[in-house]
């Protein structure tokens, strides 16, 4: 039997998690049955539709567009704030369930999924009859809906699930493409964003099928290699089999979109605090330890700079990628106010691997870059040497190491609010201090 794929998708995840939970909560109206959406939070610069429910949908509003536009098309709109924990709680309640009826699996998103179906063929006399089952009991057991789409390749399974919603299955074999996919039109491919759609209309391509027949050298020459991915898409030439073994992870990382602008070193330092906390400790939950780590920067002026060192040793520790990221940014930061900071750590190691010592294992505590080594405006000296961050004296290490261990303990067990930092409490308000009374902590 040739490989069959299943692509399981949850239909308008986000509103279809959030409307159960308000259902659950003692809510008469269920958001999947009226136009509403689930959108940012505009203070906080997420002010985009991030799901629609199918009554949203027939008013035209579409996913990623500004909510004011979608309240331009319906002003009696219904807006819910997202819930990402709730998000994650459903997207594992799903998944545990699928593992269930399969155990080889591809989690490619929150809310989707493949199934290499030939793990479980012989219990049920047909793919379809399979996949009924599988969106059945997702709705039965978990109380939404999903849709299934079946094919022998992993794009056209792709497809297939986005097909007519919700709570259906669809087929797309290879040899079915010319009848159900070629008629749409190019946008409905995947991987064929704006742009693509936008390119393809001056060479007068505007179906899949169009695009499929056409000249595989002149996509080329207009969209380099996406042309060639696009084409072989159309044409139903996809090799990629289900990865049920998760790839060992290249980095970890975080950002933020600040909800008003950095405009001092300090505010930057104490949000950079924040994303070395979280960064950290999914560190020590994946059991990985950094070599290298980056800063990122999006200026208000949408202009984007980033800058990274190579530590001396690998390291999970909150204190230790803290202060690297402040000497990156200390030496990045050119005085402009910032809108979005980004940390990312990456050459990782496993915990427990054997390690190249430094003598600088031993030296002394050292602190982020003194502010005297910079510009007034906060701008590192073009001559200045990159500032790399020993690791801190063994005896120190070992004690900030139990600290952090000790500190996700209680997080897991009380919560992620259960332990806070003095100072970002100060930066939330938790005190009344201004921001620029603010200073860095002192690990």
């Amino acid at each position: 039997m040739d490989r069959i794929i299943f692509h399981i998708d949850v239909n308008s995840a986000y509103l279809s998690w959030s409307a159960l939970e308000k259902l659950q909560n003692g809510s008469d109206v269920d958001l999947r049955a009226i136009p509403a959406i689930v959108g940012g939070d505009m203070a906080k610069r997420h002010g985009v539709v991030l799901a629609k429910s199918i009554p949203a949908k027939a008013y035209g509003i579409t996913t990623g567009e500004p909510i004011v536009s979608a309240l331009r098309k319906c002003p009696g709109l219904f807006i819910e704030p997202p819930d990402h924990s709730l998000y994650s709680r459903r997207s594992r309640e799903l998944m545990t369930l699928l593992a269930d009826i399969c155990p080889d699996i591809e989690q490619v998103s929150v809310d989707e999924c493949y199934m290499d179906y030939s793990a479980i063929q012989m219990l049920y006399p047909s793919p379809e009859a399979a996949a009924h089952i599988i969106k059945d009991r997702v709705r039965e057991q978990l109380h939404f809906t999903v849709n299934v789409g079946i094919s022998d390749r992993k794009v056209l399974a792709k497809m297939a699930s986005d097909f007519r919603k919700p709570d259906l299955v669809h087929t797309l074999y290879s040899y079915e493409i010319q009848d159900k996919m070629w008629p749409l039109p190019v946008s409905a491919l995947f991987m064929c964003g704006h742009s693509s759609v936008e390119a393809l209309r001056k060479l007068e391509i505007l179906t899949i099928g169009d695009l499929a027949r056409a000249d595989r050298s002149v996509l080329e020459a207009h969209l380099k290699s996406h042309g060639t991915l696009l084409w072989e898409y159309a044409n139903g030439i996809d090799d990629a089999e289900v990865a049920t073994v998760q790839a060992d992870a290249k980095g970890i990382g975080n950002s933020t979109t600040l909800s008003r602008d950095a405009e001092d070193r300090e505010t930057a330092h104490l949000v950079l605090l924040s994303l070395a906390e979280s960064v950290a400790r999914r560190l020590r939950a994946a059991g990985q330890c950094c070599l290298m780590v980056s800063v990122e920067i999006k200026y208000n002026t949408f202009r984007k700079a980033s800058h990274q060192t190579t530590l001396f040793s690998p390291t999970s520790q909150t204190d230790l990628l803290y202060r690297t990221a402040c000497a990156l940014f200390d030496e990045l930061w050119d005085g402009t106010p910032v809108r979005l900071l980004g940390l990312r750590s990456s050459k990782l190691t496993a915990v427990g691997e054997p390690v190249q010592m430094s003598l600088f294992d031993y030296q002394a505590d050292l602190q982020p870059a003194s502010p005297q080594n910079h510009s007034p405006a906060g701008k590192a000296s073009a001559d200045a040497a990159p500032v790399v961050t020993p690791a801190p004296a063994v005896p120190a290490r070992e004690k900030r190491e139990k600290l952090d261990a000790a500190l996700d303990a209680i997080r897991k067990r009380y919560g992620e609010n259960a332990v806070v930092r003095g100072s970002l409490m100060r930066q939330s308000g938790g005190e009344k201090k201004s921001e620029k009374n603010l200073r860095p902590p002192k690990l």
